[in-house]
């Protein structure tokens, strides 16, 4: 029986900041699928808060990772945009760590899945920070990580629109104020298995 290999590229919303490592969203991710009797090992996460694109970059290139792994999940984004970062920095880092993901799948495009960048601006820690230029702004990054999901071939999975949801129930937010509760990383997770499970059956 084949284990299937699962690695998660990103920042502070794949470590799951805030809430236990358990019931971070690749964690949950794998729960899931064990539930529906798939074999597959824990997750291998290389992810940091605060992390930007080129730092995500330098850590798969100094990580000795597998050969390859069934599926790659990318999740990078807001730190550039919080940060003031270039939209177009973003897109060549980023391309740079898709081709990266999609050889890490083996070739396998379709085992290669972007999520789109929450938006952190209804969040009570962006309170007193401008929320519609927050959203502005990951707006642009999303539009550029969806049109390189598109040019790659890779499943994209958006979140996003569901992140802004947390502005009225704070049972979607985790005790920081800032990260993704437990109940929305299932959220996530969900979805996420959703673009699995198509490469699975």
């Amino acid at each position: 029986m084949h284990i299937y290999s699962y690695l998660a590229l990103g920042d502070s919303y794949t470590i799951g900041e805030a809430v236990p490592l358990g019931k971070s969203f690749p964690y949950q991710v794998v729960q899931l699928l064990r539930k529906k009797e798939y074999a597959f090992n824990a997750p291998e996460i290389i992810a940091k808060t605060s992390w930007t694109t080129d730092e995500l970059q330098e850590a798969v290139n100094n990580y000795t990772l597998l050969s390859k792994y069934d599926f790659v999940t990318v999740l990078i984004g807001v730190n550039n945009q919080y940060r003031g970062r270039d939209a177009i920095e973003y897109k060549e880092q980023l391309e740079e760590i898709l081709k990266k993901a999609i050889e890490l799948a083996n070739g396998k495009k379709e085992h290669v899945i972007v999520i789109s960048i929450p938006d952190y601006g209804v969040t009570p820690h962006a309170k007193s920070m401008d929320a519609n230029k927050i959203s502005k702004e990951i707006e642009v990054f999303n539009g550029i990580n969806k049109a390189l999901s598109i040019q790659y071939k890779v499943q994209y999975v958006d979140i996003t629109a569901g992140s802004k949801e947390a502005k009225n129930d704070a049972s979607l937010i985790a005790v920081d104020g800032l990260h993704p509760s437990e109940k929305e990383y299932t959220k996530w997770a969900e979805k996420i298995v959703e673009a699995f499970t198509s490469q699975l059956k």
